[in-house]
């Protein structure tokens, strides 16, 4: 297995390890998300290879874990960027490219996930795996901060990778080939390793016989040379252009796959392309029948041509993910990238018909036979290994510190210590302020010297106050262990209830913090929708800078400019 990085370098520590696997089958969590088929196949295949290596494998659509329903509302403005404003898609795509770390409106989006990123872990799982660049922050954001405390693997479906592919905390990113592991090493990715790719097994290459019966079942000529013409799923890109373009160089009849894009498929037949599929169940047998892929996207559909034998060529690429997977593509060697129209007929001759056309075959075989190993093997690996012995981090718990007159600020202090904290304070005494307690002359000095500025309820406490207590000041925030002496300060508490304990009355509600993430979050969205989409419709519509909302207006009512 070539790695270029060792998953175990950069990690913290060397803690001794232990077995928590148990008798019976372990799990391992697969999160990939439903944009386009590509993340949603990678994660079918992988999930498949798993369960064949005795895995039980949960799967959950990152789309799903997004608070507020805000995945389908990210998902369709990007469908909507690709297909109404794809400049103003290339523009933010080529902006963030190679950005460190992603924008403040992306992390408050993708910090809502991190809770039900995490309860899709169970005590049984051994691994998490994503096949979605949002999902890897979310879980590389949670490795660091010892929230998750077993492997967490990313699976590079692209062949070029964006920065937002590579998170810090990830343990391994598992890329299909050499080109796009260097690019996640050069952008810091740890653990970078070529474990080839992901594809059905039923991608393999064709006999002669599976040639003809393939084409008499889909209803295509014997013996006219075809080329399949493929948008992904969801059918973007200048896809009747390139049709007209291939049928009138001669060289091939096109065969058009629009996926679930039904408008497209009508407006190709009104154009008078002949053979024309929607979403086609049986892709394997469909190369079978045709002779080179015509794509646009880089995706997981050239793979699997890749597989199967087929000669791969880009041509009219969608912005974004698009051009940069064409371009790595062909720095491998394994499909150029036609970026004129007057370079098309001679490209598809060759593959049709020349010597390059057994090299580009010979050299997309050799991709699935160079791996030592697979990505299901390398995941199985690490999930196998016994995971390390970790001090549990202290449970954190709201407590406010307010001054009269003054908006109080919520910290985090360890529960243990709040709890016994609580049991110290009088129930009278709670909720008063310092200059209605006794002196400070009258406080234990050992315990004023430990916690000098919590409440002076605290600091008179009797002098038997546990160790754990007085050593609690060490972990405090700045906040509470700077606050003035005698700085009229209160330790806000519920108001009291028959039968609740102090702790429960320490303890702070925290409404405000609720309210401040709800207010994030709606900016998030709201950028995203002005920025995201507001913005590039108006460069399409040729609004004036700004003018995010009019450009809205427009799209809403049917403008087709």
């Amino acid at each position: 297995m070539p790695y270029l990085d060792n998953p175990a370098d950069g990690q913290p520590g060397a803690p001794s390890a232990v077995d928590l696997g148990g008798p019976g089958p372990r799990r391992i969590t697969v999160i990939s998300a439903s944009m386009g088929a590509g993340h949603d196949g990678a994660a079918t295949e992988l999930t498949r290879h798993l369960t064949a290596l005795g895995f039980l494998v949960d799967r959950h659509d990152f789309l799903d874990l997004l608070p507020a329903g805000i995945g389908k509302l990210l998902c369709g403005a990007y469908l909507r960027l690709l297909t109404w404003a794809p400049t103003g898609y290339q523009r933010i795509y080529a902006a963030t490219e190679h950005d460190r770390r992603p924008g403040p409106a992306v992390r408050v989006l993708l910090r809502g996930a991190r809770r039900r990123t995490l309860a899709t872990v169970t005590p049984e799982t051994r691994a998490v795996v994503s096949t979605y660049p949002g999902a890897s922050q979310v879980l590389g954001a949670l490795r660091l901060r010892g929230r998750l405390g077993i492997p967490a693997l990313t699976y590079l479906t692209d062949f070029s990778v964006h920065s937002l592919w590579v998170a810090p905390g990830i343990d391994a990113h598992l890329a299909a080939h050499a080109i796009p592991a260097a690019q996640a090493h050069e952008q810091g990715a740890a653990g970078v390793t070529v474990t080839g790719p992901l594809t059905d097994p039923r991608f393999t290459p064709a006999t002669e016989d599976d040639r003809r019966a393939a084409r008499a079942r889909f209803g295509l000529p014997e013996d006219a040379p075809l080329a399949l013409l493929v948008a992904g799923s969801w059918g973007v890109g200048p896809v009747r252009e390139a049709a007209a373009e291939i049928r009138d160089t001669g060289a091939a009849l096109p065969v058009v796959v629009c996926g679930r894009n039904h408008a497209l498929a009508e407006r190709l037949r009104a154009d008078g392309i002949t053979h024309v599929h929607e979403w086609v169940d049986d892709m394997p047998g469909l190369m079978h029948a045709c002779d080179v892929l015509v794509q646009n996207a880089g995706g997981l559909t050239s793979l699997e041509a890749l597989a199967s034998g087929l000669p791969v060529v880009s041509y009219r690429c969608i912005p974004g993910h698009g051009q940069t997977n064409a371009a790595a593509l062909e720095e491998a060697g394994l499909a150029p990238w036609i970026r004129e129209p007057d370079r098309l007929a001679p490209t598809l001759t060759q593959l049709l018909h020349g010597p390059h056309r057994q090299a580009q075959r010979a050299a997309g075989l050799a991709l699935y036979t160079s791996a030592a190993s697979g990505p299901a093997q390398t995941v199985a690996a690490m999930a196998r290994r016994p995971l390390p012995v970790v001090r549990p981090l202290p449970v954190l718990r709201p407590l406010a510190v307010v001054r009269p007159g003054v908006r109080g600020r919520t910290v985090a202090v360890p529960s243990e210590a709040l709890d016994l904290l609580a049991a110290a304070v009088p129930s009278e005494e709670q909720g008063l302020p310092l200059a209605a307690l006794p002196g400070p002359s009258r406080r234990p000095s050992a315990v004023r010297r430990a916690i000098p500025g919590l409440p002076a309820a605290v600091r008179r406490s009797a002098p038997a106050l546990p160790a754990a207590v007085r050593s609690a000041a060490s972990v405090l925030p700045g906040a509470v262990r700077a606050a003035a002496p005698g700085r009229p300060a209160v330790v806000r508490s519920a108001v009291p209830v028959p039968g609740e304990t102090a702790a429960a009355r320490l303890a702070v509600a925290v409404p405000r913090q609720n309210r401040r993430r709800m207010i994030l979050m709606a900016v998030a969205v709201a950028a995203t929708v002005s920025l995201g989409i507001g913005a590039p419709l108006a460069d399409a519509y040729g609004e004036a800078p700004g003018h995010h909302l009019g450009a809205l207006t427009h799209y809403l009512e049917d403008d087709d400019r």
